[in-house]
């Protein structure tokens, strides 16, 4: 779980900013490619998991693709169906990361960029001088928002590879899934109080470092 988050969160705020910029600056096409990108929120998780097995499985249509593509380059992504769970989980939740994006673009006034461009300002200035350093607040939201995303990806693990799969993808919630299973209730409990713990000193060290950036 630790590592899904290392590589997930940071690869979903950084693309879906990237997206967000560009559909900004392109906004007669804005709505319609919002659209689209929502659109994976629409659909049901079972629907995509069976779309990911279809395209994914041993006899699916890009698993030569993928295997030539060499996911033996991390140790991680042993499998392939840690692969498909990063790009689900990047592709169901990019569209929500690029509005709440939109929504603090919008936050800054025109005359700043303006003002920046008459200087002779590039648009790489602008981005790391104007937008970036105007967007840390936001960046915290989203960032807490993605955190706790990532642990709602267990119903994709589970449908592709039940209550015990691979190492490699098997998630935290797998854990509480099969001790509910078992019905061991004292390590659910113990558990439940320490995730929760985690869950708020990951937030508290955010907000502080935040806070000390500010």
């Amino acid at each position: 779980t630790g590592l899904f988050m290392l590589v997930c969160i940071p690869l979903l705020l950084s693309l879906s900013l990237v997206i967000a910029v560009w559909i900004y600056r392109h906004s007669k096409i804005g709505n319609f490619l919002k659209t689209g990108f929502l659109l994976p929120m629409a659909i049901p998780v079972a629907a995509v998991v069976l779309l990911w097995r279809i395209l994914f499985d041993d006899q699916g249509l890009l698993n030569g693709v993928l295997d030539r593509w060499g996911t033996g380059t991390c140790e991680w992504m042993d499998t392939r169906w840690a692969f498909v769970i990063l790009v689900s989980y990047i592709w169901k939740n990019l569209g929500y990361h690029i509005v709440l994006w939109l929504a603090g673009l919008s936050m800054i006034p025109d005359q700043i960029y303006e003002a920046a461009q008459m200087d002779g300002a590039s648009d790489r200035v602008i981005f790391f001088r104007i937008t970036l350093p105007t967007l840390l607040p936001m960046l915290f939201i989203i960032a807490v928002l993605a955190l706790l995303n990532s642990f709602k990806v267990f119903r994709e693990v589970y449908l592709v590879a039940g209550n015990y799969p691979n190492e490699s993808i098997y998630m935290i919630q797998h854990l509480f899934n099969n001790w509910f299973r078992d019905l061991a209730l004292d390590k659910m409990t113990a558990g439940a109080v320490l995730l929760s713990i985690l869950l708020i000193l990951l937030i508290f060290l955010l907000q502080k470092a935040w806070e000390d950036r500010a």
